[in-house]
């Protein structure tokens, strides 16, 4: 026994049909405003998101400087419970600012770098040791990551949004089918389900 055939047919809401009620004409445009929303909404917020990206790497490279310090004390040999992926150790630093003052903080170099050693660090405008700030392909990186993320999750949401909407238009049509069967079984007497 070949199993039956039916044909899919498209964009039904859209046509003319005499069966077609005002419930199938609103859920029509409840998922085409939201697959609009979603698409629009999610290309602005991951250009949003990469732009924002972008503005706070070029807010924190303008506001860092690179400074050459003298290592105060010999940096240890981390223990094997402290090693790191970078395989940097914190030891205390010297430098001097533009100004003339000169500073001393903690800062991350490498294992067993002797005191007297040059190292460079960052700072920020206070003089602190901050970390280095992020290169032209790293901010790409985050950039497109953040965008993605952002551009996802807007998506998400308005898709996510458009179902509930959909769920909730669905249980009113069932409610109304049922009140409708119920009108049409009970001028006879008896039911038919």
């Amino acid at each position: 026994m070949a199993a039956s055939e039916c044909t899919k047919v498209r964009l039904w809401r859209w046509r003319r049909n005499p069966l077609k009620r005002r419930s199938d004409v609103v859920e029509a445009w409840v998922v085409l405003c939201a697959w609009l929303l979603a698409v629009l909404g999610g290309v602005f917020a991951g250009l949003w998101a990469a732009d924002a990206v972008v503005g706070s790497a070029e807010r924190v490279r303008a506001e860092t400087r690179e400074v050459t310090a003298v290592l105060v004390r010999d940096a240890e040999e981390p223990g094997p419970a402290r090693v790191t992926a970078d395989h940097l150790v914190w030891a205390p630093v010297r430098w001097t600012d533009p100004d003339g003052r000169t500073r001393t903080d903690e800062a991350r170099v490498p294992p067993k770098a002797k005191a007297g050693g040059k190292v460079h660090v960052w700072t920020d405008r206070q003089g602190r040791v901050v970390n280095e700030p992020l290169s032209g392909a790293e901010t790409t990186l985050h950039a497109v990551s953040g965008g993605l993320l952002a551009g996802g999750g807007a998506t998400g949401l308005v898709l996510g949004a458009g179902w509930v909407v959909r769920l909730v238009m669905e249980r009113r049509r069932l409610e109304e089918w049922a009140a409708e069967w119920e009108r049409l079984d009970t001028p006879w007497g008896w039911k038919t389900g």
